[in-house]
């Protein structure tokens, strides 16, 4: 189970993603969420949000999708 990166997003638009695609059967995760937390940067390093490579397209489908 290789994984691909959908993208990299503001922390808490990767964290919404996350959940948005775990709600339709996706698995996701948000790498890089903690980076840099220390030193108060946290805020300006994108976060990754990862998907299976198989689940790739329908994962952008889903964010690609208009509101």
């Amino acid at each position: 189970m290789p994984l691909a990166e959908l993208g990299r997003f503001p922390r808490v638009e990767a964290q919404i993603i996350v959940g948005r695609l775990e709600s339709e059967g996706i698995p996701a995760v948000a790498f890089d969420g903690e980076a840099s937390i220390g030193d108060g940067s946290w805020l300006l390093i994108p976060v990754r949000v990862m998907v299976d490579a198989d689940d790739l397209g329908d994962a952008r489908a889903i964010v690609d999708e208009p509101a």
